[in-house]
């Protein structure tokens, strides 16, 4: 018997998540720290706290927020070398590491950090799609931790963060707009995208692909409804995980 045309092969709905669990403060040396669960996803997200900037910083009393991010060698179905072996990074990951830390630096008032570094750390311990969405999601929660650490030591005098920061992937399944692909979805999809979203409802950043024909503008709204929708859930998840209401 053929499945009806849209059903997704894990059988959600075109508007489900998968399920999402952030675990704060697993790591026991970080000022902040969270593992991420989206469905089979898994990312373990660590904010390192340095009092120095980097020396391209001018404006004195700015902080900075940057990311790393890596796959471990069997977070996939096959083992794949560590980069560190190869002795480059691959342009992948360094598209997404990028990304994380623009995402989280929108959402940073950067003047009230200090002259600190935070770091976030983002390891893919499985990957089962949408890794760079979740990463984001995450490290939210990780950088949330530690700047609540700062302002326990004294270490600063107010919150750096200005809003929240989520992420999500949507896609054309089977000509339906669908939330939240996991790679069976992702990996045949006829169009998907990333939405890089705030709680204030702003976008960050977007990326979307056709792998085959053209997607349309309307089709591009509706996946960004999708993404708002999905991102709001994040959110609540967010603030659940660092205790605010």
């Amino acid at each position: 018997m053929t499945a009806p045309s849209g059903t997704r092969p894990s059988g959600r709905a075109p508007d489900a998540l998968r399920n999402v669990v952030l675990e704060p403060g697993v790591a026991r040396h970080a000022e902040g720290s969270c593992l991420i669960r989206m469905g089979l996803t898994e990312v373990l997200c660590t904010a390192s706290v340095e009092g120095r900037v980097p020396p391209f910083l001018r404006d004195p009393g700015q902080g900075w927020v940057t990311a790393e991010y890596g796959m471990l060698p069997r977070a996939t179905h096959t083992r794949g070398d560590r980069e560190a072996a190869r002795g480059k990074q691959s342009g992948r990951t360094q598209e997404i590491q990028r990304l994380i830390g623009r995402s989280l630096r929108a959402v940073t008032d950067r003047s009230k950090m200090g002259e600190m570094t935070v770091t976030l750390d983002c390891d893919v311990l499985t990957a089962d799609g949408g890794t760079r969405c979740a990463a984001i999601t995450g490290a939210w929660v990780a950088l949330h931790l530690a700047f609540r650490h700062c302002l326990k030591m004294n270490i600063m005098a107010s919150m750096p963060l200005i809003d929240q920061v989520g992420a999500v992937s949507c896609g054309l399944w089977q000509g339906v707009p669908v939330l939240d692909l996991d790679y069976d979805e992702d990996s045949k999809a006829q169009a998907d995208a990333n939405f890089v979203l705030t709680g204030a409802g702003g976008l960050v950043e977007v990326q979307g692909t056709a792998e085959g024909a053209p997607f349309s503008e309307a089709q591009l709204l509706d996946l960004l409804r999708l993404a708002r929708q999905g991102t709001e859930t994040l959110f609540q998840k967010q603030r659940a995980a660092v205790g605010i209401g």
